[in-house]
């Protein structure tokens, strides 16, 4: 099969000088101390007239290095060509503006590495998307505001005057744009400085047209074909993972193993390949299908992480990639035959549900299929709106739709009650909604309610649910994952040592943002089995970078300016009402 570059085969400092290049071609065309040498004071009877080109070329090639080092480390070729083109225009301007031999022959050598090890530099392009543009626009525009301020700043000895700050910041503005400013220089400082400032304000135009402009690579979309090809799977193996129906989101990709009869389903964020759940299909062909997933990720020098897989899946994960498994915590699982809301343990809940019972509510447990078209509508509208947060949540255990025509056998548990004046959803309180797990078990995929109903809905419908399985064949009951759970179960008990207090003290600190600590004990209520559940990745140092790109598929960080949004106000309100956070709900990554 082809195979991608490994990170290994390419000496660190070929992938990673562009990066000191960058800084010493932006110093020296940005400081002027920074390019004294014999060889300047030389050349400076020599006719000048290209030094404030060459300051700007300097500038604008250290600029770039900069943007390309991180493609540059990952082995991008566009990364790669890029840099072989701009070296040589840096050596250039090393030469003829700092008159420095020594820069002029690491930007030489840099560019003989890059050449010798070309073939070293073959990953392909991430997918794209145009907020990109958005991104660089605020970002570039930024830090060309606050280097212009230095370029500005770093001449006090030709500076006419002493301009205030403001004026300095005047001047940068219209230099970006090229047009002379409030504050002047003498001698050719003027045009230096102006040639600086035009260089940054073309960059960032440039930068900014090309990632509006340039045809984007489509993100991660199932086809129809796979679509089909995945309910087959699930069909014949659905039964061995809870998560396997969340394959069939339309915002994945999947890759299918040589005998078609397994597949691992992805998307990739922020140059992170994320799988979740187990491999759908046989567990034999599980290792073909991991194969391709490794083989695509090597292709686009992609960082290859697992989500929510079983134990038997990380072992099988770990033993195929080499890599490494951690526990990320526990899936709640409650066996229906095992179910009842008698006894002590049970108090708190049959209190709840019989006095909401008593306030005047009633539950419908139905198949989506036997639903009507006008009720579907009306609970799709009412679930958006119920929603709470401007992104849609979820990825690993979330469908990402609800009524679909091709999701027939899933479960939908609604909470009703009779309104004087009823609103836009009469009198839909509240819905949950299950996938199937097989032919005898459903996973849960959302919840949502009407804030004004009362506290309890959840509580109300999953017990619904549960009493009325047996009806329509199910046998088991998959419900939110509690992160961590093992942590915060065992750091409460008698005689915990210090530090499993203070890791679930941590735990429970982070709370007030994720949930942590509430999800786990809403779903104890029911007094379900756990079933651990795992992250798999390659090395430790990747760890903050899969779970800074797991918060954006789920949706907590937005592709606007990855914004973090309204975590501490949307746990809030569900952690009142008793709901936990919203597992499973659909994301983005319409990157």
């Amino acid at each position: 099969m082809l195979r991608g570059p490994r990170a290994d085969a390419v000496p660190a400092i070929v992938a990673r000088a562009p990066t000191f290049v960058g800084l010493v071609d932006v110093a020296a065309g940005v400081f002027p101390r920074f390019r004294h040498s014999r060889m300047h004071a030389i050349a400076e009877v020599l006719p000048g007239a290209l030094g404030p080109f060459a300051a700007a070329l300097s500038l604008s090639a250290g600029i770039l290095l900069l943007l390309l080092a991180h493609g540059l480390r990952r082995h991008k070729r566009r990364a790669w060509q890029a840099a072989v083109g701009l070296l040589p225009a840096g050596a250039v301007a090393q030469f003829l503006y700092r008159h420095s031999i020594v820069g002029v022959l690491i930007s030489l050598v840099l560019l003989a590495l890059l050449l010798r090890h070309r073939d070293q530099f073959a990953a392909l392009p991430d997918p794209r998307s145009r907020w990109l543009a958005l991104a660089n626009v605020v970002l570039m525009g930024a830090g060309s505001l606050a280097l212009g301020l230095v370029i500005v700043s770093v001449h006090p000895g030709e500076t006419v005057g002493d301009p205030s700050l403001a004026e300095r910041l005047e001047h940068v503005l219209y230099g970006l744009f090229g047009f002379e400013g409030p504050v002047d220089y003498t001698g050719r400082t003027s045009w230096t400085v102006a040639y600086s400032l035009g260089a940054l304000g073309l960059i960032t135009a440039i930068t900014t047209i090309y990632l509006a402009l340039r045809p984007e690579h489509p993100v991660a979309r199932l086809t129809a074909d796979d679509e089909a090809r995945l309910r087959e799977l699930l069909a014949r193996h659905g039964a061995r993972d809870s998560l396997g129906h969340f394959a069939l989101r339309r915002d994945k990709g999947v890759v299918f193993s040589p005998s078609g009869k397994a597949a691992v389903c992805y998307r990739v964020v922020s140059g992170v390949m994320l799988a979740s759940g187990d491999p759908i299909g046989d567990v034999e062909a599980w290792p073909g299908a991991i194969e391709r997933f490794m083989d695509e990720a090597r292709i686009h020098s992609w960082t290859p992480a697992v989500m929510g897989c079983s134990e038997t899946g990380g072992e099988v994960w770990a033993r195929e990639t080499g890599l490494d498994a951690l526990e990320l915590g526990d899936e709640a699982v409650v066996d229906v035959a095992d179910f009842s809301l008698s006894g002590r343990a049970m108090r708190n809940v049959r209190q709840m549900v019989r006095r909401i019972e008593r306030a005047g509510y009633e539950t419908r447990v139905r198949r989506v299929r036997d639903l009507g078209d006008q009720e579907l509508d009306r609970i799709r509208r009412a679930v958006d709106d119920w929603r709470g947060t401007d992104t849609e949540r979820g990825f690993s255990m979330a469908l990402g739709r609800v009524g679909d025509a091709a999701d027939g056998d899933c479960l939908i548990a609604t909470a009703h009650k009779a309104d004087p004046a009823p609103g836009s959803y009469g009198d839909l309180k509240a819905v949950l909604h299950f996938v199937p797990w097989g032919t005898d078990g459903v996973s849960l995929d959302l919840m949502r309610r009407d804030r004004a109903a009362d506290p309890g809905m959840n509580e109300l419908l999953i017990v619904a649910a549960l009493q009325a399985a047996p009806r329509f064949g199910i046998e088991r009951v998959s419900l939110n994952f509690a992160m961590f759970r093992s942590a915060l179960s065992r750091g409460e008990r008698l005689g915990a040592g210090p530090v499993l207090r203070a890791w679930r003290g941590l735990l429970v600190f982070l709370s007030r943002w994720f949930q942590i600590e509430s999800l786990y004990r809403f779903n104890a209520k029911f007094h379900p089995r756990w079933e651990p559940r795992f992250v798999v990745f390659r090395s430790t140092r990747d760890l903050p970078r899969i779970g800074f790109a797991a918060l954006q598929a789920e949706g907590f960080v937005t592709p606007r300016l990855t914004r973090l949004t309204g975590i501490g106000a949307q746990a809030r309100r569900q952690c009142a009402h008793g709901a936990g956070v919203e597992r499973r709900r659909r994301v983005e990554a319409a990157q």
